[in-house]
This record gives C-alpha cells, sequence and structure tokens, in this order.
C-alpha cells in the first residue's frame, strides 16, 4: 500500500462507513437475480430508506463504535435518506448526541445517469453502444450520458478534504457514505493508481454498513489504514 502525499492534511482518526442495507439494494438483487432489465423501487433515489436490515446494521456499528476508546468527534453524512439514517442510527446508538452531524453533498451516491435504476442486462440491452464505450474506456473514466464517472466523485471528494477534512487534524471524524465513495475516498488517501483501486473493487464488495478505518501517523504525515472489512 503507498501513502498519501504528505502535502494532504487529514484528522487523526478516520472511519468510512457504508450505509445500511437500503430497499433499493433488495429491489437491486431481486431484479439481477430474476434477470429483469429494470430495478423496481417507488422512491427518487435520494429518498431510498433503509430496509429493517440496514437498520439493525446501523446499531451494530453504533454498538461497535461505542465500545471504541477512541470515538468520533465529527460525524458527516451524504444527503440522502438512506446514508442520514444510518448516521443518526449510529450517532444514537453510540451515544454520540452531542456530536455535530453534517451533510454535505460532496459525499452523496454516483450518479448513474441513462443507466439509473437498470441492471446490467438492461444496461446492455437499452444501451449497447454506451456500454461498449464503458467496456473500452473503463469504470473509473467513462461517464455515462447525464451522469458521473467515478473521476467526477474524485473530484468533489478532492475539494471535500480541501475544504473541509483538510481543517480537522486533531479531529476523529466519521463519515457515512455510499460504495463508489468509500473506493474514491481510498484512491485519494493511499495514492492509489486506477488499476489498483479498480483491483479491490472486483476482488469484492463493500458490504452494507462496512467500515474502512484509517490513523493518522505522524511521523510519516499519512493515514495508515487500520481496518477494511467487508461484512
Amino acid at each position: 500500500m503507498k501513502n498519501p502525499p504528505s502535502t494532504i492534511r487529514i484528522p487523526k482518526s478516520l472511519w468510512l462507513v457504508r450505509h445500511g442495507e437500503s430497499t433499493s439494494n433488495i429491489a437491486r438483487h431481486t431484479a439481477e437475480s430474476n434477470g429483469l432489465l429494470t430495478i423496481d423501487f417507488p422512491e427518487r433515489e435520494a429518498d431510498v430508506p433503509l430496509s429493517d436490515l440496514g437498520k439493525t446494521q446501523s446499531v451494530a456499528v453504533g454498538k461497535w463504535i461505542a465500545s471504541l476508546d477512541i470515538k468520533p468527534t465529527v460525524i458527516y453524512a451524504s444527503p440522502f435518506l438512506r446514508t442520514f439514517h444510518t448516521a443518526k442510527i449510529i450517532q444514537e446508538t453510540a451515544d454520540l448526541k452531542d456530536v455535530a452531524l453534517k451533510l454535505d453533498e460532496r459525499l452523496r451516491e454516483r450518479e448513474m445517469g441513462i443507466f439509473d435504476r437498470l441492471t446490467w442486462l438492461g444496461s446492455e440491452q437499452k444501451f449497447p453502444e454506451e456500454m461498449t464505450k464503458r467496456k473500452f474506456t473503463g469504470k473509473f473514466y467513462y461517464r455515462p450520458p447525464g451522469g458521473e464517472s467515478w473521476v467526477d466523485v474524485v473530484f468533489r471528494l478532492r475539494s471535500f478534504i480541501e475544504t473541509d477534512l483538510s481543517k480537522l487534524t486533531d479531529e476523529k471524524v466519521l463519515i457515512v457514505t455510499h460504495e463508489v465513495v468509500v473506493h474514491c475516498f481510498r484512491y485519494i488517501l493511499e495514492n492509489l493508481t486506477e488499476a489498483e483501486i479498480l483491483e479491490i473493487d472486483r476482488a469484492r464488495d463493500i458490504s452494507n454498513c462496512a467500515v474502512t478505518s484509517y490513523e493518522f501517523e505522524g511521523v510519516n504525515c499519512a493515514l495508515k489504514l487500520e481496518n477494511f472489512k467487508t461484512e
């Protein structure tokens, strides 16, 4: 693993948490398992709620954080309902009610554009030319019409790090966000290459409420990956 550049100023501790299972996660799994073209859920993307399991997972993370010797002093979350509710449940379960919870749009889910609510099969059947472009370009750089590439997410995270995270060098920060956003944080913080982060992505999915944690190494002026749990 590579260390991030010494010019990146970061908190003493950092926990990145993917949101708990959502109803759209269930809908996607059902659609893909049944070979459907579309993923059926009634809400707009920003309003998708947690499932009952997602709430249970969020409580479990809250209990785990409550057991730590070092606890968050700042909490950030994507403003999407599933991430906000995950963060609130963690905050309440870990007895962090006095810790500010801040929502930031730069932590939101990657926008899928024309591929929104489509399975892989549905994308291939409805937009074969775009899927050919995607396969050639690779998902790190490919931007679907009306959507974002991974690099677009990286751009907004670099802004978040520069304007917010870099000012919290003495804090312990918890961020509740989405799977691709966690990968893009790793890409930046660990100074990874495109090939390295895509290999991590291919190896395994980030499970709902999985924790990716870092601790500050003062000598190297860098964050050290302490824990990457997908289950």
